[in-house]
């Protein structure tokens, strides 16, 4: 059985958008939410609402995935977002365990 991959988008209150792709979406979520990184974007902005995620099964897909992604206008991003999640509500309740 092969490993899913992930490509995200995290929020936070001011509306910032931070794109990411992993093979463990809830550990990196984790990552994220206990700034575990000293000097990154989300730490720094405070990034750790998951509002938008898939899944794909090659990493190679998530990574052009994520790419494409990045390269779209935020106008773009917030369609995506909201074809999905319309009240743009934190979703890591879905994916982290109890």
């Amino acid at each position: 059985m092969s490993k899913k991959n992930y490509v995200y988008i995290l929020t936070n209150r001011s509306g910032t958008l931070y794109t990411g792709m992993t093979n463990n979406l809830a550990r990196r979520l984790e990552e994220h939410r206990s700034k575990h990184y000293k000097n990154s974007f989300t730490k720094r902005y405070s990034i750790d609402r998951l509002v938008y995620f898939e899944e794909l099964d090659h990493p190679a897909d998530a990574i052009q995935r994520e790419k494409q992604i990045k390269g779209w206008l935020r106008k773009k991003k917030i369609q995506l977002i909201e074809s999905v999640n319309s009240e743009w509500l934190d979703l890591t309740e879905d994916i982290l365990p109890d």
